[in-house]
């Protein structure tokens, strides 16, 4: 709980009362290494905070798995447009390691949302975060070759690239694995 109250205080101050209800409405969850914390067809009613533990989202094309995204700790993730539209979702969420994960549903974040206007700020920051990190994920997936996309996740995301299976990282680069390898032995 601490470090969630701690990513919300970084980016704006939480008054006494915020920061009261948000350790009375945020729950705890835990969720062991390669659990599915979300299935298509199922609506996304948490936007989670991980405390520990890596996440992925992915989705099936022609039976295969597409990973999409990684998250380590210290990250806000959830399956964004059945989280907003109160649709059932196309993705996948799950942990790849065992994570530690704080939620809030999405009908008690509106009531933060119009009970503290300072939460509004923090969560119109963190939809900036997210969509620019989002964009930037789809710019590079278009624009760049394999070398710069990879160098960028190694940048963005050092630790990730690490401890995700190169299975799943070729898939999120949009590679294969042997290219993948290829890469790595390329760079050290």
């Amino acid at each position: 709980m601490e470090a969630f109250i701690a990513r919300c205080h970084a980016i704006h101050p939480l008054s006494p009362g915020l920061e009261a209800a948000l350790r009375q409405l945020v729950g705890r969850e835990t969720a062991p290494a390669r659990s599915l914390l979300l299935q298509p067809g199922h609506t996304a009613h948490k936007l989670y905070f991980l405390e520990s533990g890596l996440i992925r989202g992915f989705y099936l094309k022609d039976g295969k798995e597409v990973t999409a995204w990684f998250m380590p700790e210290g990250h806000f993730v959830a399956a964004i447009l059945s989280f907003f539209s109160r649709q059932p979702s196309h993705e996948y969420l799950q942990a790849l390691e065992d994570s530690v994960l704080w939620f809030i549903t999405q009908d008690h974040l509106q009531a933060l949302y119009q009970q503290f206007p300072e939460f509004n700020y923090i969560g119109r920051v963190l939809t900036e975060q997210y969509y620019v990190l989002s964009e930037q994920r789809a710019l590079h997936l278009r624009m760049l070759p394999a070398t710069e996309r990879y160098a960028l996740l190694v940048q963005q995301f050092p630790d990730v690239a690490r401890r995700v299976p190169l299975k799943l990282l070729a898939s999120h680069l949009g590679i294969t694995p042997e290219t993948l390898s290829r890469l790595r032995a390329r760079r050290g």
